[in-house]
């Protein structure tokens, strides 16, 4: 059976961000790499995401507070470090959602409106091809 990695975009928003301001930082994040197959973002964000995962046609994925905190990431953002205690919210949903041994293919864009980050991470364990 053919197997292909799983592509997660994962996102960090603050809370006046919109489903424009995840499009766009996505849209940033996305450019010259593989396709996003799964959306990502903290539990207590999953709304706005799975917004646009409807529009996508994509999975979204919860990721839980204790998740965030087990990715390093190379970002290191005061503001996530004291509201998440992580560096960076994107690169950790994508990576917590990747799944063991995942890799990131792309640190945290941030929205123009500076309303949303979005990071891209393939999981380390290839998955089943739909």
């Amino acid at each position: 059976m053919e197997r292909r990695a799983v592509i997660v975009a994962g996102f960090g928003f603050r809370t006046g961000a919109n489903v424009a301001s995840l499009r766009t930082a996505l849209a940033a994040v996305q450019h010259g790499h593989a396709s996003v197959t799964t959306l990502a973002a903290p539990h207590d964000k999953l709304a706005l995401v799975s917004e646009l995962a409807k529009t996508l046609g994509l999975p979204v994925i919860a990721v839980t507070p204790d998740a965030l905190q087990i990715p390093n990431t190379p970002t290191q953002s005061i503001a996530s470090l004291e509201a998440r205690e992580t560096g960076s919210v994107a690169e950790a949903a994508a990576l917590a959602a990747a799944g063991a041994g995942a890799q990131l293919l792309a640190t945290r864009h941030i929205s123009p409106d500076r309303m949303a980050t979005c990071a891209i991470a393939r999981s380390g364990v290839e998955g089943p091809a739909a």
